[in-house]
């Protein structure tokens, strides 16, 4: 396993790159996040930025054995899990994102979820979902609809920046959507 930690120019540089997807047909749970940070998109590996809790959550939850680098996102196929984002433009901050990118990362996404087929979509920011799939009172958790034929998971966006919630609630959260996905298989 290669880490590499970027420097604060290569971050910089980064505005407006992409991460490509990890992704496969039939995982169990595709997890999507909001778009990849400018941290993310210097190293080329999702989650990566130091702070996120993405890894400790995946982990804390069962998903995984062990805390996993985002340098190890390759493993995540052997589980069943991948990630991809709904806006794959790489930004320093969520709010730079226009409400359009939103849209269209949404019809992106579920024609990603139609080809690849997961069981589960968990989106990672309850504001992007709302955004992405115009459901604006959208809350954490199961939602009532699916997106093609996979059941649709809300999750809080685990950024460092996102101070609503510890490592341990999400790890709460994440663990009550790997129960539901045992229950379905």
């Amino acid at each position: 396993m290669s880490i590499y930690k970027p420097t604060k120019e290569e971050v910089q540089a980064a505005a407006g790159r992409t991460v490509p997807d990890v992704i496969a047909r039939d995982l169990r749970v595709l997890f999507c996040g909001i778009n990849p940070g400018l941290y993310t998109a210097a190293v080329g590996h999702h989650f990566a930025r130091p702070g996120t809790r993405f890894w400790p959550a995946l982990h804390l939850s069962g998903f995984t054995e062990r805390r996993l680098s985002p340098f190890e996102e390759g493993e995540l196929l052997a589980r069943g899990l991948g990630i991809t984002n709904v806006v794959a433009r790489a930004t320093a901050a969520a709010a730079e994102l226009a409400p359009e990118e939103f849209g269209r990362g949404g019809r992106l996404l579920r024609a990603k979820v139609k080809k690849y087929r997961p069981r589960f979509l968990a989106v990672l920011g309850v504001g992007a979902y709302r955004a992405a799939f115009a459901r604006p009172k959208a809350g954490v958790g199961r939602q009532d609809e699916k997106l093609e034929a996979a059941a649709v998971w809300v999750l809080p966006n685990p950024s460092g920046l996102n101070a609503n919630y510890r490592t341990e609630d999400l790890a709460r959260l994440f663990r009550e959507l790997r129960e539901a996905v045992e229950r379905e298989l």
